[in-house]
């Protein structure tokens, strides 16, 4: 997104262009012939605000560690009675 602003409205509505522009938003604005570009200092990264959380499927009891568990129970099931066949 991008927007072009004259002056007098940066002045008045400077905290809302701060924001558009923290979101990601180019904000121009022109003085006397000049422009100025309103950019964050740092990049705002996205990613670095969410907060990760821990997957557990019920259905595996303990979590991960039993479901792996219980996944190589039955492989080892499986092979020995393949093994048996030879």
């Amino acid at each position: 997104m991008y927007m072009i602003v004259p002056i007098t409205k940066f002045r008045k509505d400077i905290f809302s262009f701060a924001e558009a522009a923290l979101k990601g938003t180019v904000v121009e604005f022109t003085h006397k012939g000049v422009t100025f570009k309103v950019v964050p200092e740092q990049s705002t990264d996205k990613l670095a605000n969410v907060t990760p959380l821990e997957v557990i499927n019920p259905a595996y009891g303990d979590g991960l560690e039993s479901g792996a568990a219980e996944l190589q129970k039955e492989m080892t099931k499986e092979w020995e009675k393949d093994w048996s066949q030879l």
